[in-house]
């Protein structure tokens, strides 16, 4: 499938008046099954974060950087559907959880990657995930898979519904400032189940932004 290419500077341009009109609803979930350790659990040191690698780099198909270190490994083990606009949804729902991690990493929720693949309660759970985090002096390390992926188009074709299953039994919180990886033991809360509602963005082709995010915690289907 063809993608076009959206520079960073357009990404920003484009979609710098959504953050002053984006809010939270009470519809969107704002719990992530990627859990955050308490300093209570047991912890190890943690290799040092390495920079980006080429790889990563180019998982930008929309000219929008959304690379991770080499410690905080997100994997999407789906099979992309047929239809053109649901593929390009799921591709961006997928960068849209990129881009929150990568928010993560660099501490701030203003990071081009969210403002380019999110908006409105989309963006507020992306902006209210990444401040956890950061209030918390924790990043992120480890294995974080997605999987069992469904998209199921909007009568106008506009909106694409991307839902999926997500295990974060091999994520874990790190301390920012000491490295320390704050470990949990395997559980029911480590599965969570996502659906997205991306719409498409009405002046550029192909991109896709995730505008509610729904979150069921300890999904027993998704073990």
């Amino acid at each position: 499938m063809k993608r076009r290419t959206l520079s960073v500077t357009a990404a920003l341009t484009a979609t710098t008046a959504l953050l002053l009109t984006a809010c939270g609803s009470e519809e969107s979930k704002s719990t992530d099954s990627g859990r955050i350790a308490s300093p209570e659990q047991s912890t190890t040191t943690a290799p040092k974060s390495a920079a980006p690698s080429a790889a990563a780099a180019k998982l930008n198909p929309d000219g929008v950087d959304v690379s991770l270190p080499k410690d905080m490994n997100l994997v999407f083990d789906w099979t992309k559907p047929t239809n053109k606009n649901e593929a390009a949804a799921m591709d961006d729902a997928a960068n849209y959880i990129r881009a929150i991690y990568q928010g993560v990493d660099k501490r701030t929720s203003d990071n081009a990657a969210v403002i380019a693949y999110s908006t409105g309660d989309g963006l507020h759970y992306a902006k209210t995930q990444i401040a956890s985090r950061v209030d918390g002096g924790w990043t992120a390390t480890g294995t974080r898979r997605h999987y069992k992926a469904t998209a199921r188009s909007a009568s106008n074709g506009n909106s694409v519904e991307v839902a999926f299953c997500v295990d974060s039994s091999e994520f874990y919180s790190k301390e920012v400032k000491t490295g320390k990886v704050l470990m949990t033991k395997p559980s029911i809360a480590d599965f969570g189940y996502f659906k997205i509602i991306m719409v498409k963005y009405p002046t550029t082709e192909g991109l896709w932004q995730a505008s509610k995010v729904f979150v069921e915690t300890k999904a027993e289907k998704c073990r």
